[in-house]
């Protein structure tokens, strides 16, 4: 949409440019000029100059210059349109509409807008009133501040069916209005009406300017829907909105970062743990139209979905939606939660530190594509090795730009070229138990990233990871070899490792009793001096003695690929290296047990048949 000259120079003249920056930044005026520390580049010193006689501003360090649209725009991450818009509201004007349906239906927009805003008011005060008292104490029980909650204006419904209707009479709001925001429901059979949201916590939802257009509720007790969505209305299309999009939209465009969380919680516990760049769709795997708002904020957004196995799965469907949408320059990367945990267990836990951590190790858009493919069937046979190189050539041809196209090509031909000159070797060299390896050579992983994963996974995952093989022995036969070149950070854990590889041989067929006996033998208590407590088992369902096997066998596998993967990459590359330097037989012996290592490790990761 355009606008005529004569109304952006009427903006330009009721708001000055120190008023719009001044409302952002210390200014200090400097006789007819004012100075102030530029946001768009890292700096102490003022090199950001405004004069409002020639209605701009201009940085002498870093080169940016604008007037006041500009500036909200680069500050806001709004478009044109949407800059306009917001300085035309501060400067008292209306914003001029191309033809009477347009002006029909900003007005009807405007109408629904104060309905859901008042709606909004009322479920705030509720919830600081004594009738909300049950969802303030959930709010507060999972760890928000009364801050936190005012910030996102978080609200409450009781189970009254028409608390919200008798409200909005009172205000003069029509029942009609209601119905079309979605706020109350008519049954077809019957002339009552009921409010749409009742016995729940409230999330509201806003467009990108903060305008409230729907709301996310969640349950207190054990009914369903656990969430629910306000329905499609002429203010909000799910499948286009990102909630905490308002709230987050100036950090994510000043840093040039966003993350993408999966529910209202995870964003708000981000936000409040010092990543206020959080936005989630609402309940569903993004849409390409919110992959495309997304970009609108950083070329490369975060996907930091939940470690089970769902939020895996919701990872997945992102990059299918992606990947056909691709452009140069403007992707996803995707973040990997520990198993069970989601970014508030992780801040919790290990603080904002062990988040930036993860966020610092994002994986890229070839890479996740690559490995989604690699753990979808195992690569023991040749046709199952060509069905993995059909389907990866498959997912580059799903990719419509030609020049990203290609490049994935590219990188995929060169994988796969790799992955065939590590299989001719594995072949002619199986590991120690027996099992032929048919694996590419993984990037080096450095000393850094390893103490990295191994600090944000934590203590809790090593522990779950020997508990499940005390309990389940007959994980050793798959797993034997991995666990004999990982190192744990916890001494306690690393000994026991040893001692179950040393003492307990994988061949002799021991059940969890026999193996229990063996470690009692060697000083350890009848709870392996508590790791088989409620502390570890508690929290790992899979290690328990009652999880099947197959259960056992998915959550080892899914830790071990995140713990372990990067500690055997290191030594496998080491191992190649000292092949070349040196063909003998011991440098040949360990290079194939740790490709078979690696190989169980990569051989499948779930946790679904496991929680």
């Amino acid at each position: 949409m355009s606008f005529p000259a004569e109304f952006l120079e009427e903006i330009r003249t009721r708001l000055r440019v120190s008023e719009v920056v001044g409302k952002r930044l210390r200014l200090v005026r400097k006789g007819r000029e004012f100075l102030g520390v530029c946001p768009f580049h890292n700096d102490t010193k003022p090199s950001l100059s405004i004069v409002d006689e020639k209605n701009f501003y201009h940085c002498f360090a870093c080169g940016a210059h604008g007037d006041i649209v500009t500036f909200t725009m680069e500050m806001e991450g709004l478009s044109f349109l949407e800059a306009v818009e917001k300085l035309a509201d501060q400067a008292g004007l209306e914003v001029p509409r191309q033809t009477p349906e347009a002006r029909e239906r900003e007005v009807a927009r405007k109408t629904l807008g104060d309905a859901m805003e008042a709606a909004c008011k009322f479920y705030e005060d509720v919830l600081w009133s004594p009738q909300g008292r049950a969802g303030l104490d959930y709010l507060l029980g999972r760890g928000l501040s009364e801050q936190t909650i005012r910030h996102f204006r978080l609200g409450y419904a009781t189970d009254n069916r028409t608390a919200l209707r008798q409200a909005m009479s009172v205000k003069g709001i029509e029942t009609s209005m209601l119905l079309e925001a979605g706020l109350i429901r008519k049954p077809e059979d019957r002339d009552e009406t009921y409010d749409y949201f009742r016995g729940r916590v409230l999330f509201p939802i806003t467009d990108r300017r903060g305008r409230v257009i729907a709301f996310g509720g969640r349950t207190l007790g054990d009914g369903q829907p656990k969430y629910l969505n306000s329905p499609d209305t002429p203010l909000f299309h799910k499948g286009r909105v990102l909630y905490g999009l308002a709230q987050a939209r100036e950090s994510a465009s000043k840093q040039g970062e966003v993350i993408v969380a999966e529910g209202y919680m995870d964003v708000i516990a981000l936000a409040q743990g010092g990543f206020p760049n959080a936005v989630a769709p609402l309940g569903t795997a993004l849409t390409e139209d919110q992959i495309t708002e997304l970009w609108r904020l950083s070329p490369e957004p975060m996907v930091c979905f939940d470690g089970d196995a769902a939020g895996q799965k919701a990872a997945a469907r992102a990059a299918d939606r992606a990947l056909p949408i691709l452009k140069p320059g403007h992707s996803l990367r995707f973040v990997s939660l520990p198993p069970g945990e989601d970014p508030d267990d992780l801040l919790k836990r290990g603080g904002a530190k062990a988040m930036r951590d993860l966020l610092q190790a994002a994986t890229g858009m070839a890479d996740f594509i690559w490995d989604q493919e690699l753990r979808a069937h195992p690569l023991d046979t040749p046709e199952r090795q060509a069905d993995f190189m059909r389907r990866a050539r498959g997912r580059v041809r799903d990719i419509a730009d030609k020049t990203v196209q290609e490049a994935y090509g590219d990188s995929m031909e060169r994988r796969i070229r790799e992955m065939r000159d590590a299989g001719r070797g594995s072949r002619s060299a199986p590991g120690r138990f027996g099992k032929p390896v048919f694996e590419r050579p993984a990037p080096r992983a450095s000393a850094t990233a390893r103490a990295r994963v191994s600090t944000v996974l934590g203590h809790r995952q090593q522990q779950s990871v020997v508990a499940a093989i005390v309990t389940h022995p007959d994980l050793m036969e798959e797993f034997g070899e991995a666990l004999g070149y990982l190192q744990f950070d916890d001494p306690f854990l690393d000994k026991l490792r040893q001692d179950i590889l040393e003492n307990v041989p994988s061949d002799q067929g021991l059940d969890a009793a026999g193996l229990k006996n063996h470690l009692l033998r060697l000083g350890y208590s009848e709870d392996c001096d508590g790791l088989l407590g409620p502390a570890t088992l508690g929290h790992a369902a899979f290690a328990r003695p009652d999880a099947s096997l197959e259960q056992a066998r998915a959550g080892v596998l899914e830790l071990l690929a995140r713990m372990g993967k990067h500690q055997l990459e290191e030594q496998l590359a080491d191992a190649q290296h000292a092949v070349t330097v040196e063909f003998n037989e011991a440098n040949w012996n360990r290079l194939a047990s740790l490709r078979a290592a690696l190989a169980a490790v990569n051989s499948g990761s779930s946790l679904e048949d496991a929680v």
